[in-house]
């Protein structure tokens, strides 16, 4: 079989036409049974999870779709070389339609990830779904709505909520290892970019007469353009700030961090302020000094060295009290991650690794490994698990629209551009109590014949 590193180098808009026996209430696997899946959205990220998943032995990957079908031609074609058969569509209601699948992994951009997902789950499917799990917070709401309908199995790629070494350090956080949680710090992530209009390019070869379109989505259509193709995760249409150090990109990994380690997994910040103008700023300063043991972000400092763009500090605070400080530079901060500070010392949390002030918070007998399997495995693992269970996942739907959430509370008050003003936010509602312009950016106009399903 190829190995992960090796694997890695290498329709008309309608509601769903049939239900899965999913949702008609069918039995789906046996505990000792394969799990029969669908991929959707074929580019670099589904490349890595499918990498991932050659490692587990309880996944079967049944079908692939894309709506740019040289993509999907070629992932059929990397599967075959590692002996997994399977059939490939550039409509994935075709597909969940024509193969007996248990779930399906959504892997698109983040601008069509909630269309897709909830016509998935409407049609029965148990859903993995890519971080950012939506565009806006309205999106994401109605996609919790969606999957509660149909009673599906949600799990958001927040791989870190099914890591143990994360969990267990979370848990110390929660149950008082720190006594009160007085502030958390993170990073100040990068915002997205505003498109402005170029010259339309000519298509690429090889996609169906309608691609273009479908790959679109709800955003405004603009003509093609290999920026927005391959470039989509840096534009404000397409996604929230989607690279590396990005609001959605890591953004979204260390936002969650923080929801797992209050407890806050179902609710929010009440209190969100911007404290600068947002301005166009590098990611750190990157100066030459000696690395500490203690940083857990180190090894990541050199993925984003010369990575800029819209930057402005910002606080939240919690309904208890605790401040959210979203200050951190990226060559001096767990970029997946957080600090939690507290009465008795702080305690770091990064993608696997941990520090702590004073060391003994951490140095426990229980405490457990790192990773000896790619990082996303368990993840995986634990969505397989609870499809045959039906039991909530460690990153359920719920709890990935309050970490989405949380980076679109980030973009909201850096476009409305109040410096100083406190913007107050109910959890409850997902509606500012004080902010019209703030309420207008909870959700977008959709482009028509791209409504979510009821």
């Amino acid at each position: 079989m190829m190995n992960r590193r090796s694997f890695l180098k290498g329709v008309a808009v309608s509601a769903p036409l049939i239900l899965s026996p999913r949702v008609l209430g069918m039995d789906g696997p046996g505990a000792n049974e394969m799990v029969n899946v669908g991929l959707i959205g074929l580019g670099g990220r589904c490349r890595d999870i499918v990498a991932t998943c050659l490692h587990i032995p309880t996944i079967r990957i049944a079908a692939v779709c894309d709506c740019f079908k040289p993509r999907v031609d070629s992932l059929i074609k990397a599967l075959a070389e590692n002996n997994v058969a399977a059939n490939g569509y550039t409509d994935f209601r075709e597909m969940i339609e024509k193969e007996n699948l248990d779930g399906v992994m959504v892997e698109t951009t983040t601008h069509a990830r909630a269309w897709v997902t909830c016509h998935a789950m409407a049609m029965g499917m148990d859903a993995y779904i890519e971080k950012p799990m939506c565009l806006t917070i309205a999106e994401g709401r109605e996609m919790v709505k969606i999957a509660r309908k149909y009673k599906r199995v949600t799990q958001v790629g927040t791989q870190q909520r099914s890591m143990p070494l994360n969990n267990w350090a979370s848990d110390l956080v929660k149950n008082g290892a720190l006594g009160k949680v007085t502030q958390v710090l993170a990073p100040n992530f990068l915002g997205p970019l505003h498109w402005t209009d170029k010259p339309g390019q000519e298509l690429p070869k090889g996609g169906d007469d309608n691609w273009w379109d479908t790959w679109t989505n709800q955003a405004v259509f603009r003509p093609y353009h290999t920026d927005l193709h391959r470039g989509w995760a840096h534009w404000w249409d397409y996604d929230g700030g989607g690279p590396c150090y990005g609001v959605t990109g890591w953004g979204t990994h260390s936002y969650d961090q923080i929801q797992r380690g209050l407890g806050t997994d179902e609710t929010g910040p009440v209190e969100v302020t911007l404290e600068e103008p947002v301005a166009d700023r590098p990611a750190g300063n990157f100066v030459e000094r000696e690395i500490s043991d203690d940083e857990t972000g180190a090894g990541y400092y050199h993925m984003v060295k010369n990575s800029s763009g819209p930057r402005a500090k910002t606080r939240m605070k919690f309904a208890n009290g605790t401040e959210l400080l979203l200050h951190l530079d990226a060559d001096c901060s767990p970029g997946l991650g957080c600090i939690f500070v507290g009465e008795k010392g702080r305690i770091e949390i990064n993608r696997d690794k941990i520090s702590a002030n004073p060391r003994e918070l951490i140095e426990l007998p229980d405490r457990p490994p790192a990773l000896s399997v790619p990082e996303t495995q368990p993840h995986i693992e634990n969505w397989l698990e609870c499809i045959k269970t039906r039991g909530t996942c460690t990153a359920d739907i719920e709890y990935g629209q309050r970490s989405s959430s949380l980076c679109y509370l980030v973009n909201i008050v850096r476009d409305v551009g109040r410096v100083g003003d406190t913007l107050h936010w109910d959890p409850a509602s997902e509606r500012f109590s004080n902010c019209d312009e703030g309420n207008n950016l909870v959700s977008r106009p959709r482009r028509d014949g791209w409504e979510l399903p009821a």
